[in-house]
């Protein structure tokens, strides 16, 4: 894990797919430390290759990164979206998720808005 985006694919297909094979097995606990731990990578991946800023969503209780300040904001919610892959599986597939994400941020302009979720 070198915080690639290609990165992703194996956090998607070889450790969030076990833990949705086996969601019903998991309790809170474990979900939830699960969660931020893939999330806090996903964030990590969007910070290190695009830049941007931590704030706290408070609609969700959680963490959002910004990028583009202060030209554009694209925001992206990483926690939300390990909840629902490791509920719907691969539905909610990581790798498609981040490239919205990235596409929207390479052609970003002055003036953009859009939370990726």
């Amino acid at each position: 894990m070198d915080y690639s985006e290609s990165s992703l694919t194996i956090l998607d297909e070889e450790i969030l797919s076990l833990f949705s094979e086996n969601k019903d097995d998991m309790d809170s606990g474990m979900l939830e430390d699960i969660i931020l731990q893939a999330g806090s990578y996903i964030f990590e991946v969007a910070r290190r290759n695009y830049g941007g800023k931590y704030y706290w969503f408070d609609q969700l209780n959680q963490p959002i990164l910004v990028t583009g300040q202060p030209d554009f904001e694209i925001s992206i919610l990483a926690f939300e979206k390990v909840k629902q892959r490791i509920k719907n599986g691969t539905e909610d597939n990581i790798p498609f998720f981040f490239a919205g994400y990235s596409e929207r941020v390479k052609k970003g302009k002055k003036g953009d808005r859009a939370m990726i979720t």
